[in-house]
């Protein structure tokens, strides 16, 4: 026996806090029987589940990671007819829906699923799920700004919790730096730069859960890895048999396994081994409408939508790593508006070495 909402988080309904709203409103019936009640419990394989007279089946359980573009709602339907994450993920053959929000104007990593229960495991705020942002902000920042940020800022809601924070670049009087936080309010890093008068210009989110969108133009999708799945359900969710991905994604798979050729060796195999980036499936692609760049935690392509050179490294101590190049980290990435680079691999030039992470420059 299970708890109804449990069903409906199963089954791909809805998120169990939502399933607990669809309970309440009277829409989930059990043997035909309306159910109200939160704590009301039936066995899934002899008991008839029903919410809005349709019948609650298992469906398989799909995970994707979607590149949000800016200018799309995260959500599958939206009052005002703006663009939605739907259209980006109908190719994805099942029913899923996003696990958590981006803002409109922002962009990066998406889940997307319909297992429920890992939804709800993400989201939870005592799981303190970690999500990376490479930030633009209006002005010069010095290190004790950013070790502002770090601390805490006070807001209208109360102070927020500690974060990391790296400087990347400057772009002029602009600021690029990268900011990883562990809760999720209401457009918390816009807030953040109103309360400290840093207002933030551009905001992408490179890492979510330790998920990357690297390789993924802004659009496209691709399913999550098993060991991708194993770590998130570890980390984050209940412990279950992990489903196997496609078959042409799990082929896809296997072959990026190769390890790529590098022309100088890793300073530090261990920080290598430690890592553990799964490999990442084939991307899928609704169109080029959506032109751009693709985040990822290691390496991003830096074009007009991310205004410059920013790259991620491979492991932490992230600001006593930068206070030698602080002025200008990474400057062989070039940048800026007019600047095109790309660092991530879909073409380009040859592949160069910095610090363990491949670096992919521009021919010409």
């Amino acid at each position: 026996m299970e708890r109804i909402q449990k069903i409906l988080a199963r089954g791909g309904i809805a998120s169990r806090r939502h399933a607990e709203q669809l309970i309440t409103e009277g829409r989930v019936r059990v043997n035909g029987r309306v159910v109200t009640e939160l704590g009301t419990k039936a066995d899934p394989r002899k008991d008839r589940v029903e919410v809005d007279g349709k019948r609650v089946v298992a469906e398989q359980h799909v995970y994707v990671v979607l590149h949000k573009p800016r200018g799309v709602v995260a959500t599958m339907s939206d009052p005002e007819g703006r663009p939605t994450v739907r259209e980006l993920l109908a190719s994805v053959g099942g029913r899923v829906f996003p696990v958590g929000r981006l803002d409109f104007a922002t962009s990066g990593v998406l889940l997307a699923t319909n297992d429920g229960e890992l939804a709800d495991g993400l989201l939870h705020p005592r799981k303190a799920v970690p999500k990376t942002y490479v930030v633009k902000v209006k002005g010069k920042m010095t290190a004790e700004d950013i070790d502002r940020w770090r601390k805490g800022v006070r807001l209208e809601d109360g102070m927020t919790l500690p974060a990391d924070g790296k400087l990347l670049r400057y772009e002029g009087d602009k600021t690029w730096f990268e900011l990883t936080i562990k809760e999720g309010r209401n457009q918390q890093i816009r807030r953040m730069g109103e309360a400290t008068r840093f207002p933030v210009m551009r905001l992408a989110r490179v890492m979510f859960a330790e998920i990357t969108a690297e390789g993924l133009r802004p659009g496209q999708w691709r399913h999550l890895t098993r060991e991708e799945l194993v770590a998130l359900k570890k980390a984050y969710g209940v412990p279950r048999a992990i489903p196997a991905p496609p078959a042409s994604t799990a082929a896809s798979a296997r072959r990026a396994r190769k390890p790529p050729a590098r022309t100088e060796p890793r300073p530090d195999a261990r920080s290598s081994k430690s890592s553990g980036h799964p490999s990442k499936a084939q991307p899928q692609t609704v169109g080029p409408r959506y032109g751009g760049g693709a985040p990822g935690r290691r390496s991003y392509e830096t074009t007009e939508d991310w205004g410059g050179g920013a790259r991620r490294g491979s492991s932490g101590g992230r600001f006593a790593r930068d206070d030698a190049r602080s002025e200008r980290p990474y400057p062989e990435l070039g940048g800026g508006r007019g600047g095109r680079t790309r660092t991530t691999g879909t073409s380009g030039g040859p592949a160069t070495t910095r610090g363990g992470d491949r670096v992919k420059t521009r021919r010409g």
